[in-house]
């Protein structure tokens, strides 16, 4: 049998042959194109090298191992695909810590050599496009967050009163306003009738004379700066614009986010897409990140490795006698499935009662809300591969008993 390394860059792979007993046999680059793909089954074949005679192992750099993947596969090669963690820890390994592709494509065959590394298959082309969409979908609503903060700091400078105008600065209402008022001096000019008009219309009817009254009068005591205020202005409308825009590229995200958990639906008798629909706290959106994360929950030999590959469980360390206390969550999983876990944990711990108890009792206990958000979303990765994995709906008079949180 001969073991096949390629370690996966952008525009080349390097990739190693080895043989049975370790020596290597071929080492060349390929371009990341169609002709590379044809240089590499060319070399095979002037090397007698038949599909059912190699196995390759490739590093899962970024989105670049995934054409090279796919053409592999097709052609009928087995493929392994390994995270970058752990090539990195089997770096450690040598004496000389030296990182070269030709030296990585060498370790990824070795590693494959010695059956270390995992079989991996491609998730379907529902899961991928759940990936896909969820993972842009929240990558927009991050950029949402840093442009309100970046609104929140121009209004700091020239209007820093302006919070107290309104609950929340970017309902309908304030945004409106301030696209059309952006400066404190022009909220002060505008007659009041103009302005109580303008505030009842865009809150149907929720706001009007009195809450003008206020906004001017801030407005003419305000503390902020009166330089390059025209810049500042500008600045502020354009920021609102363009969250508006994205928020409306997310809300078309979520449109084809529900389309794609359609294809899920066991059948249209069945109320639900998914089985972890049916969990209190975790909605369409987040069950879509979740499934197209986890991807085929089969793959999982326990919870508790699914708990690992979400980042969710305890960084331990330990050395001799010594063993540390203040454990941290490791974060070395998916992030967006992290983040989404986190986010259904959060709406679980309220919504849903046996974790709201659960919640508490942490609470009880001592522990700080982020630790006790934490073992909520831990207990709810064990309740997700519990349903997942015997295709069952949540049933809140079920009685299982998840494995105990160290926290």
């Amino acid at each position: 049998m001969i073991y096949g390394g390629i370690d996966v860059a952008k525009y080349r792979h390097e990739v190693c042959l080895v043989n049975d007993t370790g020596d290597v046999v071929l080492q060349m680059y390929i371009d990341n194109n169609q002709s590379g793909m044809d240089k590499l089954l060319q070399t095979l074949e002037r090397l007698s090298i038949e599909p059912n005679d190699i196995k390759f192992c490739l590093e899962a750099t970024g989105h670049y191992w995934l054409p090279i993947y796919c053409h592999l596969s097709e052609l009928g090669f087995q493929l392994h695909v390994i995270n970058p963690i752990q090539s990195d820890a089997l770096r450690n390994l040598y004496v000389r810590k030296t990182k070269t592709d030709r030296k990585d494509a060498l370790l990824l065959a070795d590693l494959l050599r010695l059956g270390r590394a995992p079989e991996t298959k491609l998730p379907s082309e529902t899961i991928l496009k759940l990936q896909n969409l969820s993972r842009l979908r929240f990558e927009l609503v991050r950029q949402v967050a840093g442009l309100k903060n970046r609104v929140l700091g121009t209004l700091d400078r020239i209007f820093p009163e302006y919070p107290g105008c309104f609950s929340d600065v970017f309902i309908r209402t304030s945004r409106e306003l301030l696209k059309s008022y952006p400066e404190p001096e022009d909220l002060v000019k505008v007659d009041l009738s103009e302005l109580s008009a303008f505030l009842k219309q865009h809150s149907r009817g929720r706001f009007g004379e009195e809450r003008a009254k206020k906004i001017q009068s801030l407005a003419k005591s305000t503390f902020g700066i009166t330089l390059a205020l025209d810049a500042f202005s500008l600045q502020l409308r354009l920021l609102i614009e363009q969250i508006e825009f994205i928020e409306e590229q997310i809300k078309v995200l979520e449109e084809a986010i529900n389309q794609v958990m359609e294809e899920l639906r066991p059948s249209k008798d069945t109320p639900y897409r998914h089985v972890i629909e049916t969990i209190p706290g975790i909605g369409p959106v987040l069950a879509a990140a979740i499934i197209g994360e986890i991807g085929d929950i089969s793959r999982f030999p326990n919870a508790r490795a699914l708990v690992a590959y979400a980042g969710l469980d305890a960084s331990v360390k330990a050395s001799g006698l010594f063993e540390g206390t203040r454990n941290r969550m490791s974060k070395r999983g998916s992030p967006v499935l992290r983040n989404s876990l986190w986010l259904a944990a959060v709406s679980a711990r309220r919504f849903n009662p046996e974790l709201k108890a659960y919640y508490e009792l942490k609470r009880s206990q001592g522990k700080h809300s982020s630790v006790a958000t934490g073992a909520v979303a831990r207990r709810l990765v064990h309740l997700i591969y519990s349903l997942w994995k015997n295709n069952r709906a949540y049933d809140p008079d079920y009685q299982w008993s998840p494995p105990g949180d160290n926290v």
